[in-house]
C-alpha cells in the first residue's frame, strides 16, 4: 500500500465530507451551519491543495484546478460570513444563504475531485 496515496485520498475525501457537513441544512438559518466546520473545511481543503502540487500529469492539473476552485469558494464564503458578522445587523438570512451557496460551489469542485480520484483508481494498472 502506498502511504502517499492514502494520505492524498484521505484529505480529498475529508475535504468533501467537511464541506458537505457544512452545506447540509436550511440555507438561510445560521444555526444549521457551524463556523468551525467551515474553518475546518478551509484548512483541510488547503492541505489537499498543497498535496496536489508536483503532479505533472494532465489529471494532476485538473485535480489542482478543482482544489483551487474549492479553496476560492470556501475562502470567499468565510469572508462574506466575517463581513456580515461584524455588521450592525449581524448575519442575515440572505447573507447566510450566500455563504452556503458558495460552499455548495466548493462541494461540487470537491465531488469532481473525488470522482477523478476514483476514476484514476479504477483505470490504474496493477
Amino acid at each position: 500500500m502506498n502511504s502517499e496515496k492514502v494520505i492524498f485520498g484521505f484529505f480529498i475525501t475529508l475535504a468533501a465530507a467537511l464541506n458537505f457537513g457544512f452545506w447540509t441544512g436550511d440555507m438561510d438559518k445560521i444555526e444549521f451551519h457551524n463556523v468551525w466546520e467551515l474553518a475546518a473545511a478551509i484548512v483541510v481543503s488547503l492541505i489537499a491543495t498543497v498535496l496536489k502540487f508536483g503532479d505533472r500529469t494532465q489529471l494532476g492539473a485538473v485535480h489542482l484546478a478543482t482544489s483551487l476552485v474549492a479553496d476560492v469558494q470556501l475562502i470567499a464564503a468565510a469572508i462574506v460570513w466575517s463581513w456580515a458578522a461584524t455588521s450592525p445587523a449581524g448575519v442575515t438570512p440572505s447573507e447566510m444563504a450566500t455563504v452556503v451557496s458558495m460552499s455548495a460551489g466548493a462541494l461540487l469542485a470537491n465531488l469532481v475531485s473525488v470522482a477523478l480520484m476514483i476514476s484514476e483508481i479504477i483505470t490504474a494498472r496493477r
